[in-house]
């Protein structure tokens, strides 16, 4: 990990809630977003600023999530994720993340990742198949 990964980094991105993320259980004209996809942008945007400062060979996986989906938005409305690492400990690295649309805050959440080295994980998840195989 590079000296750069402390606490206080932060980034914003912002993007319209498409089709892909939303649920449709409330009617096909009330697409709603999605628990399951918020949480996927939340991990992403948190690996996304991970990646910055973390060495070659060095990537990071989801260790934890504590999740509040707060409230709706709709399909074709803007969102802003910001998060914020709040703590580096060793390897352990966790974020607080706000969402939210124009109208109201729709989710907060903290966020653990841990930073691995690719090679000892890939070594690792190939053992696994192989066992998976063998079974």
């Amino acid at each position: 990990m590079k000296e750069t990964l402390q606490p206080g980094l932060e980034t914003t991105a912002q993007f319209v809630v498409d089709a892909g993320r939303v649920t449709r259980h409330m009617g096909d004209d009330l697409g709603i977003y999605a628990t399951p996809a918020l949480l996927l942008d939340i991990e992403r945007i948190c690996h996304d600023l991970l990646q910055e400062h973390v060495d070659q060979g060095e990537d990071s996986v989801g260790t934890r999530i504590d999740l509040q989906h707060l409230a709706p938005t709709l399909e074709g409305v803007r969102v802003t994720v910001h998060a914020r690492v709040t703590d580096v400990d060793r390897r352990a690295v966790t974020f607080a993340v706000d969402v939210r649309d124009e109208f109201e805050d729709l989710a907060r959440c903290t966020h653990s990742r841990f930073v691995i080295a690719t090679a000892k994980m890939k070594e690792r998840l190939t053992a696994k198949a192989a066992r998976i195989r063998d079974r």
